[in-house]
């Protein structure tokens, strides 16, 4: 599946007892996944999300993920049109708005530091939060990403971000619209899109005074993305909605 280009091996992984890292690795090399996402029992929510990153880490949450194994679970009749869901970082809300498209309340920040590192925000979404470097870049993003790379890299293992970062910039293009490219943890290089990238740069310009009601359409190299904020002196919700598609069915002795 992919939710705007940031794509992922996903199966029910309910009463199967398994090396998910290991998995992991084995199933993303097959297609070059970002990462994997899989279906759990869960006690007090509709089902776990079990997510890995290609490289074998365990991800805290990833938005995009997040919005493809809602339709996955709900596809396969593990729940209807609204869910709970339970994530390393915290419960996720889903909504089904249409066959393919998707919205997920994300965590709310935990930390968000404008300045963390000079013009460097750091965000924290949820607790344990997956842990988010924001900056704005004048560039045009997605023709300049080359050259952008390696310094987008040297940002995402900087000391002033302890767990690491998946690493943001954003160029504003309009009052509620912004390009942003992320350099993701666990991927080790720019993916085609990023659900909780977009949510803390969101976050940030929220912080900044620069989000015009509260809502930003952030465009990535895989697609359009939509966030809602909703509070007014404090992050209450974050909401990230867009597109999913079943790219690709396959039967495989794992």
């Amino acid at each position: 599946m992919n939710g705007a280009g940031n794509d992922f091996m996903v199966f029910d992984a309910r009463g199967l007892q398994m090396d998910f890292a290991e998995t992991a690795k084995k199933l993303c090399a097959l297609r070059r996944a970002d990462g994997l996402l899989a279906v759990g029992n869960a006690e007090d929510a509709d089902f776990e999300m079990i997510f890995y990153n290609s490289d074998g880490t365990r991800g805290e949450m990833c938005g995009n993920g997040a919005r493809c194994i809602a339709r996955f679970a709900h596809d396969i009749g593990v729940v209807g049109e609204h869910m709970v869901f339970k994530t390393l970082a915290g419960p996720v809300e889903g909504w089904r708005m249409s066959e393919s498209r998707y919205r997920v309340a994300l965590n709310t920040p935990s930390v968000l530091d404008l300045n963390r590192k000079g013009d460097t925000a750091y965000v924290e979404l949820g607790n344990p939060g997956v842990p988010h470097a924001v900056r704005q870049c004048e560039k045009d993003l997605f023709a300049c990403k080359d050259s952008l790379r390696e310094e987008m890299r040297a940002l995402r293992f900087d000391p002033a971000f302890p767990k690491g970062a998946n690493v943001n910039y954003y160029r504003l293009t309009g009052p509620r619209e912004a390009d942003v490219l992320t350099f993701e943890r666990g991927v080790e290089d720019f993916t085609l899109a990023c659900g909780t990238g977009c949510g803390s740069t969101a976050c940030v310009l929220w912080k900044k005074g620069l989000l015009k009601d509260n809502s930003l359409t952030a465009r990535v190299p895989g697609g359009t993305l939509k966030l809602t904020i909703r509070g007014e002196t404090r992050v209450e919700q974050l909401l990230l909605e867009g597109p999913t598609e079943i790219v690709e069915i396959l039967e495989l002795d794992i």
